[in-house]
């Protein structure tokens, strides 16, 4: 059985800026209306599904700066 790779999300939000946060966002497929919305709270304030798909989508932290 395989290890699921997973991405320190917590960490790159924290640091983040807004619109590094929305490219994160549109690559796990989030609307647009939402974006804007969710890209302004806390990352332990997202739902815990989103959380979970940013996680193990994959991406890299050079894909998104």
């Amino acid at each position: 059985m395989t290890k699921i790779g997973t991405f320190d999300a917590a960490e790159f939000w924290k640091n983040a800026y807004a619109h590094q946060r929305g490219k994160l966002l549109k690559k796990v497929n989030v609307p647009e209306d939402q974006i804007l919305i969710l890209a302004n709270k806390k990352y332990l304030e997202l739902p815990a599904p989103l959380r979970y798909d940013i996680e193990t989508s994959g991406i890299q932290k050079k894909d998104l700066l």
